[in-house]
């Protein structure tokens, strides 16, 4: 916990003289997607509103935002975690990423995109490649979709699913071969953008729909093992 609460304190800088709820929900957002704060961790009141300088109702109406994102949970008489998602929550996620990713894909209109952003996600996914950090390589994955999604240029689709990608991660750290999972996708990222460098929409659409599937078969193998063992 004490590396995350570094990391946090340097956030605080962000909270600037109006720091609100939704911004320190913003930040703490962030850094589940990030994966700072595992799925399970208990968010401590004092550490953290002591890490980002800020009240303890404050605070804790962003836990309430979050949980109502459902990213956190509250137990009573024991405190706020972060959400352990169910098989049936990972489904549902990329339920809702493979109908908006790819309609957005499908509704891009005529070339040439907008990819830089697109581009440097895949470079970021390589960068972490070539040192061997797969969970690095799991952010910069989740980095290139959520460019993927920026390309529509809805603010509304971004917020939507800034939250989604944010589950995403916690379905993330369930994964007992962070390698085996995320270092196959790095070539089909390269494949989705070369596809729209091309200007072939429909070829992109179909590389991503098989892509998304795919990925849901391995998630929930994981998952449908892990709940075995616990079980």
């Amino acid at each position: 916990m004490a590396e995350q609460l570094t990391g946090l304190a340097d956030d605080r800088a962000l909270l600037g003289r109006t720091s609100t709820a939704e911004r320190v929900s913003d930040i703490l957002r962030s850094r589940i997607a990030d994966g700072y704060f595992p799925p399970g961790t208990r968010l401590s009141e004092d550490s953290i509103g002591g890490a980002l300088g800020v009240s303890r109702n404050t605070l804790r109406e962003a836990f309430r935002l979050l949980t109502h994102e459902r990213l956190l949970i509250h137990e009573l008489n024991r405190g706020v975690f972060v959400r352990v998602l169910t098989v049936e929550d990972v489904e549902d996620i990329y339920r809702t990423r493979a109908l908006v990713e790819c309609a957005v894909v499908r509704g891009l209109g005529e070339p040439p995109y907008a990819l830089e952003n697109l581009a440097a996600a895949v470079e970021e996914g390589q960068q972490a490649a070539r040192e061997g950090d797969w969970k690095e390589l799991g952010t910069a994955n989740i980095h290139f979709h959520r460019e993927l999604v920026a390309l529509a240029g809805s603010a509304r689709t971004d917020e939507l699913m800034r939250s989604v990608f944010a589950e995403l991660r916690l379905a993330f750290h369930v994964v007992d071969d962070p390698r085996r999972l995320h270092e196959p996708y790095l070539a089909r990222n390269e494949q989705i953008l070369r596809a729209l460098q091309e200007g072939d929409r429909e070829r992109a659409e179909g590389l991503l729909s098989v892509y998304l599937g795919d990925s849901l078969e391995r998630v929930v193998e994981v998952y449908r093992r892990r709940v075995g063992e616990d079980g």
